[in-house]
């Protein structure tokens, strides 16, 4: 491929379909992947549109991929270091080289504050600790279910869980004072476990036990509600316009408040879905292309 014309950042679920639609406008497309998208943590997902027997996190990625190069894309592996202004376009460092482009959209998400347990990490790859209730909160329906948390966050959570399970607890491990809710939980029949987890058991496909100053309990499934905070350090540096929350501010067409910088997927807001992503990704990538043909002079009005 020549000097690309489009560079973007992220090869989770909202940057490869992204680049499956700059490539199928035929612009030149370079998508940086940094490497290990949330979605790999997918066990099997039940609710993305067109896979009623579920699908797999690797395998979303994998066709995404392969339908991005399918039309040309160029996708490489490594991280941007720096991106800034150049005149009208923007200089990208990657891989020890300097890429000049035309527009860039951030799909770098966002990264989870994972519950301080021995072999977490395993654990939400065999789906047992679980971080997205929208995602699969059915699959909780009547089952005990624990909600570690640090503050009003895991009543929130709580309360949504509440849907399926009569069965909810929430672990709060945060000070006294981050909990302002214990109300609403004894008014929803939720069990309030003030106390650190100090160990958990992990059994075939159960959480055995967790266990707090010697006392164990039983849950089917773990939640985290500790949170996430968006890879936006790029967009900061720009200057773009973050909200309180540290995500991304865009308008309807996913125009950051720099020109010619766009964002989609999980740095732009908290719902936290594919479906979501990608439709992001999409409105994203049709603006940039229109944005560029009405620079080139391609435009009829």
């Amino acid at each position: 491929m020549s000097d690309p014309e489009v560079l973007v950042i992220g090869a989770g679920p909202a940057g490869l379909v992204a680049a499956t639609y700059l490539a199928r406008f035929r612009r030149r497309v370079l998508v940086a992947d940094g490497g290990a998208p949330r979605a790999r943590w997918i066990p099997v997902s039940h609710n993305l549109p067109g896979f009623p027997q579920g699908i797999t996190g690797e395998a979303i990625l994998r066709r995404m991929t392969e339908q991005a190069l399918e039309y040309d894309a160029v996708i490489e592996r490594g991280r941007v270091e720096r991106l800034q202004p150049e005149g009208d376009d923007f200089r990208a460092s990657l891989n020890g080289r300097e890429i000049r482009v035309r527009a860039v959209l951030l799909a770098t998400g966002v990264v989870d504050h994972h519950p301080d347990l021995p072999g977490v990490d395993r654990a939400i790859e065999r789906s047992l600790v679980r971080i997205c209730p929208i995602c699969d909160g059915y699959e909780a329906s009547g089952k005990a279910v624990a909600i570690v948390g640090q503050d009003d966050r895991g009543v929130r959570e709580a309360a949504f869980l509440r849907t399926y399970s009569d069965r909810v607890t929430l672990i709060h491990t945060g000070s006294a004072e981050a909990l302002t809710r214990e109300d609403e939980l004894r008014r929803m029949g939720v069990e309030l476990i003030r106390a650190p987890i100090d160990n958990v058991r992990l059994e075939g496909d159960r959480v055995t036990a967790l266990s707090w100053g010697g006392n164990f309990r039983v849950f089917d499934l773990v939640y985290s509600a500790l949170g996430t905070s968006p890879n936006a350090d790029l967009a900061r540096a720009l200057g773009a316009k973050v909200g309180d929350d540290g995500c991304l501010v865009v308008d309807a067409h996913q125009r950051s408040s720099v020109p010619g910088f766009y964002a989609a997927g999980d740095v732009v807001r908290g719902l936290n879905q594919i479906a979501v992503a990608g439709a992001e990704a999409a409105i994203a990538a049709t603006a940039i292309h229109n944005a560029l043909r009405e620079a080139d002079g391609w435009t009829v009005r």
